[in-house]
């Protein structure tokens, strides 16, 4: 039987590349996008995967690299002060094949109904950062939000995963995730990022899923809430 074929775009980032490890090993046939310059982080699996050096949002880009997909796994990252995840995220929505199933990455910041409930801790670091990063001009957290929201909007079969502190590590196994943040069962919000991969991976197949933004946390995180007396 012919594997079938994925597209991982921000393939060359940190998750990015647990994606490609993760959809090789469950037997997909990988195609990545990365920027040039970001080629080389992923010469362990060259002779494996089919790989498109260009920025992520350049339509025509991600139009020949999505085409015979069955699903889009995406790093929305908020680089400099141009829209450059909006920019990707519209690309992915309007060039990749239509029944495509569309997975996103972002922060925990984002919000799909507004019925988030964050920490002060969270809302500080974000209001601190947001106009910081623009300043400097290194990155637009905004810019996120405006590519989410017109995720949102998308008739699409698209789901957002988000996650908040990663850390690096052996896999703990899949996450477990809720609807909004400020569910008792987020309260430590630490994920590995290689299970943070295997979430995006596996929700391919789940349909359950679709038109959610789950936020996720260490399966032995939630395993332990679970267990644990509620009062």
């Amino acid at each position: 039987m012919e594997a079938k074929k994925l597209c991982i775009v921000g393939a060359s980032g940190k998750l990015g590349q647990y994606m490609v490890e993760i959809a090789l090993n469950e037997g997909y046939e990988v195609v990545g996008v990365c920027r040039e310059k970001s080629r080389h982080k992923l010469d362990r699996f060259k002779d494996r995967i089919t790989l498109f050096g260009s920025a992520t949002d350049d339509a025509e880009v991600i139009r020949q690299a999505t085409e015979g997909c069955v699903a889009v796994l995406t790093v929305l990252v908020p680089w400099g002060v141009h829209g450059y995840s909006l920019g990707t995220a519209r690309a992915v929505l309007e060039q990749s094949p239509p029944d495509a199933r569309l997975v996103f990455s972002c922060g925990w910041h984002i919000s799909q109904d507004g019925q988030d409930q964050y920490s002060w801790h969270l809302k500080a670091l974000v209001a601190i950062a947001s106009p910081l990063a623009r300043w400097l001009r290194v990155g637009d957290i905004e810019d996120q939000m405006r590519a989410t929201n017109l995720i949102f909007q998308s008739q699409r079969k698209w789901t957002v995963v988000r996650g908040s502190d990663l850390e690096e590590g052996e896999s703990e196994g899949l996450p477990g995730w809720a609807k909004h943040v400020g569910d008792p069962i987020l309260a430590n919000n630490r994920t590995r990022r290689i299970d943070f991969a295997l979430f995006m991976v596996k929700a391919i197949n789940n349909d359950a899923l679709i038109h959610q933004s789950p936020a996720i946390v260490s399966c032995q995180s939630a395993s332990a809430l679970s267990a644990s007396p509620q009062s």
